[in-house]
This record gives structure tokens, C-alpha cells and sequence, in this order.
């Protein structure tokens, strides 16, 4: 069994639960305002009513979010997680009373027990005649006896379970600010992960109890809105972190990057560094530095280990209902303990932070976003439709693809095999990075934009298409075919493409086809795909004047290649000087029977990396019908 994978799935899901809790946080908020004097305390009453009403359902909340993020949101799950909560609730609250309570942990664990089941029963067929049931009707059917199995389970092993968890929370409050650094250590590192999110349920949703209008409340979030003075211990230290030393971070990548590509640098960090600040969304800048310097992102995870005790030593409770960012910080600061003490120590792990990475980016030289040319700069916003075929070639095509899922910064994928995927053609199309969790299971950091690029995935997973994936020639720069310095190129007026300058005398072919042309000069070739698309490689221009000195053909006429197999080696030097240019079109001479282009960013790329072209053809193309007499 993959556990890694499935903790994946898991993690993913509790997501969608914990979106509700910032509603909660807001009416709460409005319900403190000083309604009476305006003779509408009713009105405050009934924000606070909705607010906390929020709270009380959390367990059933986590149980159908669960469930919906564990079947792709498949509406018979999450009503038979409904159902199945209910049952299972009143039931242990009948005979067992307070003296046993799951809260959330029971709400996922009916919601799992829901999934589970939505994904074995919903492919059965049943005779004709009470199909009606069948498939997925046969859920919330399965669930009343599974729950009632569970709830016997429960029967006998409640107080057991009951026992075990008040000492483990005596045991977790007991360490003290210790057990608060050892909390912040463990969260920062499994943030690359995304397991964070499991690791943070039973801290925030369970451990600790306190009574709240005669209704024990479990957990450090729920316990710090309903006005527990102890709660809020494993929140507070997140607020510097994400507030003032992650932007610092932001600042200090800035002011590292070249001059050259410094405005791009300072728009993308900027963004994400006010972005941190104000939600606490970390990953962008995290793992600009994490895949460069995982060293760095360990003493990064220390250091937020010690920002948590220092807020426990200074008496600091503060909670958020999302993230640790400043919109959280200033609507739940008036139920905060010392809360405004955050921000002085914010202030200074900031500077220390700035001061920090800039002196590690100088003295070990590290490739942050604007220290190379493979900086990944672009602006993705307009690039997404283009770019989402390449990057689903590049995770290894259609068929490699189970599942793909989204979370706010990263792709989640289980794939057949994840060894047929380009990791360094998705760093090309922008990926920071990319981290195995075995069993097929990956995730793939775009940033922001990737719930865009799940979308995009799937409407061409969703599409018959014939799509055509072409790999770079030769190692170099891809450069607009506009830009090459030809009129009869870059018009187009050959065909439609991109080109390369190349660094080393090689040329290999960009996708598997047959030659149907070597010019005698050998300078040139032409390559027909399956799909009768027919593909021009020119290697640089006017280049047929030097007849063939410096060119060696390693294939004829009439043979049959496959993509990175070597077709040409030439003296680049020579080459170079005995020619106007080196640039290297790759252009298909009949371009109208493309429906439409996608290209990779123009920038270094090495011999045969896959994915910096793509084309889906209109029609099957009948092999052998030319669009023009390029190869005549």
C-alpha cells in the first residue's frame, strides 16, 4: 500500500473543510462590535450565533469535506458522510455521553469510511430490475451498517481511546515552549510535502480541551474563538515567519538578482512577498530557495521552531482561522493575549532573515530566481493555455496520467510511472521543483497559477486530439522564429516553427519520423511524422554556400528515425564563420494542417529536452502530401 501517496490524497482534502473556518473568524469578529450602543445588540448576537455556529459543526464539516475531497467531490459521498456523521455522533452521545468525544478526528474518519466505500461500490451493477440502487446509490446503502460496526468498535475501545488522548495532551501541553519548537520544526518540514496538513489536524482540532457554554470545545483553533486564555500556543509563532521573515526572504532574492533581470525578479517577489504578508501563503518563496539550498530551508525550519518559543515565553496566545498572515492577525487580535508583541518580534526576525539569506545567496553562490539565465521570470498569466500541453507531455502525455489535482501552489499527480517524466522540462516550463512521494505520487511546484494549470490539463485530457511533441534539436537557445535573422524565416513564408542557436556542433531529431529529404549540402533535412506533419531542421543561415565542408550526415533519404537520434554533426566554429548566422529554424513546411502551436519560453535548453514545441493537428494527415515544394 502507498501510504505516502494516500497521506498525499488525505492532506489534500482536509484543505477543503478548513476554507468555511475564515467565515467563522469574520462574523465572530463583527459579532464584538459595539452593537448595543446603537440599540442593535440583537444583531451582534446573531453574527456571533452564526459565527460560533460554525465551530460546533466543525466535526461534521471535516466529515463531508473529507469525503468530497477523497472522490473528486462525488455528491453521493459527501451525503452519505452527512448520514453517516449523524448516526455515528448521537449515537456514542446516547451512551456514552461526555464521556467520550472524537470531534474532528471523527469527522474524518467518517468521511474516509465514506470514500472508501463511494470507490468500491460505485462500478457494481445490480440486475436490471433494482439498478436503480446501483453504482454509486449504493453508498449511503453500505454506510448505515459500516457506521454501526464502527460505532460498536467504538463501544469498547472509546474510553480506551479517550484515556490515551488526555495523556498525550498532557504530555504535548507539558513540554511547554519546548514541545512549541519541536511543533515548528516538524510543521516547516513537512511543508514541501503538503503532509503539514495532516500533521496540523491534531493540533489544532484536538489536542486540549475547554468548556464553552457547557460544550467542551477540542483543539488550539477551535478553543482560541471560544475564549479559552491557553489556546493559541501553536498558532502565535507563525505570525513572524510569515508576516516578516518569509517576505524578508522575498526581498533579499530581489536584491541579489542581476541587474538585468532585476524588474522581473522584484515584480514576481514583490507580489509574493505582500501576498505572504497578508495570507500567509509561503510556498512561493519557500521554494525558491528550497530545491537550491535545502540546508538553508533547515536552519529556516529551526528558526521557526524558536519563533514559536519565544512567543510562548512572552505569554503570546494569537490564532487565525486560515493562515498565519496580517488579515488574520488584525481581525482575531482582540481575542488575542499580548498579541501586539508579534509585531516587534516580527520586525526583528525579519531583519536577521534579510541579513541571513543575503549573505548565504553571496557566499555560496546560490542559483535563486535572477542569478541565471534559467531563472524561471515569465510572466504566466497569458502563457497558461500554451504552456499547459507542454507541461502535460513533459509529466509523460495522456496516458501517464491517474489523477491530477491542485492545491494553491503545487500540482498533485499520481502518475503510471513517474520515471517517463521530464523533470528538467518542467523546471523549463516553470516549475520551482519537483518532489517524489513514491508510488507514482509527485507534485510539481508552479506557484499560484497551478489550479489554472490543473484546469488547463484537463481540458486537454477531456479532448480527442492528435498532439504532436517536438524535443530540441541541439543544445543552446531557443529563440521566436521572428527573431531569426532571415525575411523568408522569419516571415514564415517557409512554414511555422521556432528556432535554436546552438553551443555544440550537433543536431538531433526533434521527434520520431522518416527523412524524406537531405539537401546535398547536408545543411538541411526535412522529417515526416506519423501524422504527416513534415518538419524542416536548417541548420544556420545561408549556410549552403559552404557545400557540405564542415557537415557529416549520420542518416539518408528514407530512413526512419526516432526523436533524439543523431542526424548531423558539424564544426561549429567553422560554421559560425563562414555563415550569417547560426540560428537553426525548425519550422513544419505545411503548417495549415495545424490547428494549434504551444511554445516553450525562449531560453537555454539542452539536446533533446522534451517538450519546447507542440502542435495538435486539425486532421489526420495522409502521410507523403507536402504542403509545398520546400523539399523539392
Amino acid at each position: 500500500m502507498n501510504w505516502m501517496g494516500n497521506l498525499q490524497q488525505l492532506g489534500r482534502s482536509l484543505m477543503l473543510p478548513t476554507i468555511t473556518l475564515p467565515v467563522a473568524a469574520i462574523l465572530i469578529r463583527l459579532g464584538t462590535l459595539p452593537w448595543e450602543q446603537a440599540n442593535m445588540g440583537h444583531i451582534g448576537e446573531m453574527l456571533m450565533a452564526f459565527g460560533t455556529t460554525i465551530f460546533t459543526y466543525l466535526p461534521l464539516i471535516f466529515a463531508v469535506g473529507v469525503a468530497l475531497g477523497l472522490t473528486e467531490s462525488a455528491g453521493m459521498a459527501g451525503l452519505s458522510a452527512l448520514i453517516g456523521h449523524f448516526m455515528f455522533s448521537e449515537t456514542l452521545q446516547r451512551y456514552l455521553g461526555e464521556t467520550f468525544q472524537l470531534g474532528v478526528p471523527g469527522g474524518i474518519l467518517i468521511g474516509l469510511l465514506a470514500a472508501i466505500i463511494y470507490h468500491r461500490v460505485k462500478h457494481i451493477q445490480l440486475p436490471e430490475a433494482i439498478q436503480f440502487f446501483g453504482g454509486p446509490r449504493l453508498v449511503p446503502i453500505f454506510m448505515g451498517p459500516a457506521v454501526f460496526v464502527l460505532t460498536m468498535v467504538m463501544f469498547k475501545l472509546g474510553p480506551l481511546l479517550n484515556l490515551a488522548m488526555q495523556q498525550l495532551t498532557e504530555v504535548l501541553l507539558g513540554m511547554g515552549g519546548f514541545g512549541t519548537f519541536l511543533y515548528g520544526i516538524i510543521h516547516r518540514l513537512l511543508v514541501p510535502s503538503g503532509l503539514h496538513h495532516v500533521f496540523n489536524n491534531f493540533f489544532w482540532f484536538q489536542l486540549g480541551s475547554y468548556e464553552n457554554n457547557g460544550q467542551p470545545v477540542f483543539g488550539d483553533l477551535p478553543r482560541y474563538f471560544a475564549g479559552d486564555p491557553t489556546a493559541g500556543i501553536y498558532m502565535a509563532g507563525l505570525y513572524p515567519i510569515m508576516m516578516f521573515a518569509l517576505p524578508a526572504i522575498a526581498i533579499a532574492i530581489i536584491h541579489e538578482a542581476r541587474e538585468d533581470l532585476k524588474p522581473k525578479v522584484r515584480t514576481t517577489f514583490l507580489t509574493a512577498a505582500f501576498a505572504c504578508f497578508l495570507t500567509g501563503v509561503t510556498e512561493p518563496i519557500e521554494f525558491a530557495f528550497l530545491f537550491v539550498a535545502p540546508y538553508l530551508f533547515i536552519v529556516h525550519a529551526i528558526l521557526s521552531g524558536l519563533s514559536m518559543w519565544i512567543a510562548y515565553s512572552l505569554g503570546i496566545h494569537h490564532g487565525f482561522s486560515h493562515s498565519a498572515g496580517a488579515i488574520d492577525y488584525l481581525i482575531n487580535l482582540h481575542l488575542s493575549t499580548n498579541g501586539l508583541l508579534l509585531i516587534p518580534v516580527g520586525l526583528a526576525y525579519g531583519a536577521f532573515y534579510y541579513v541571513l539569506f543575503r549573505w548565504a545567496i553571496r557566499r555560496f553562490r546560490l542559483p535563486t530566481p535572477g542569478r541565471e539565465e534559467g531563472s524561471h521570470l515569465e510572466e504566466w498569466a497569458g502563457d497558461i493555455p500554451y504552456r499547459s500541453p507542454l507541461i502535460l507531455e513533459a509529466l509523460g502525455g495522456k496516458n501517464n496520467i491517474k489523477s491530477i489535482e491542485a492545491c494553491i501552489t503545487r500540482l498533485r499527480l499520481t502518475l503510471v510511472n513517474d520515471k517517463q517524466m521530464d523533470t528538467a522540462a518542467l523546471k523549463h516550463l516553470g516549475a520551482a521543483g519537483v518532489i517524489h512521494l513514491g508510488g507514482g505520487n509527485v507534485q510539481v511546484v508552479f506557484g499560484t497559477y497551478s489550479e489554472l494549470i490543473r484546469e488547463e490539463i484537463n481540458k486537454v485530457l477531456r479532448k480527442d486530439i492528435h498532439q504532436v511533441l517536438f524535443s530540441s534539436p541541439m543544445q543552446g537557445r531557443m529563440i521566436a522564429l521572428e527573431d531569426v535573422p532571415d525575411k523568408i524565416f522569419a516571415g514564415k513564408i517557409v512554414g511555422n516553427g521556432v528556432a535554436f542557436i546552438p553551443e555544440k556542433g550537433e543536431l538531433v531529431a526533434p521527434i520520431a519520423g522518416k527523412i524524406i529529404h537531405l539537401y546535398p549540402t547536408l545543411h538541411a533535412l526535412g522529417i515526416e511524422t506519423e501524422h504527416g506533419l513534415q518538419v524542416l531542421l536548417h541548420i544556420g543561415i545561408d549556410t549552403a554556400q559552404l557545400q557540405g565542408k564542415y557537415f557529416t550526415a549520420y542518416v539518408k533519404e528514407g530512413d526512419e528515425v526516432e526523436a533524439g537520434q543523431l542526424l548531423v554533426r558539424f564544426n561549429l566554429q567553422k560554421v559560425k564563420k563562414g555563415c550569417k548566422s547560426l540560428a537553426t529554424p525548425m519550422v513544419i513546411t505545411n503548417a495549415e494542417t495545424v490547428k494549434s502551436w504551444s511554445f516553450a519560453p525562449y531560453k537555454a535548453v539542452k539536446k533533446g529536452q522534451a517538450s519546447v514545441m507542440s502542435v495538435v493537428v486539425k486532421d489526420t494527415v495522409t502521410p507523403g502530401t507536402r504542403g509545398g515544394n520546400v523539399f523539392g
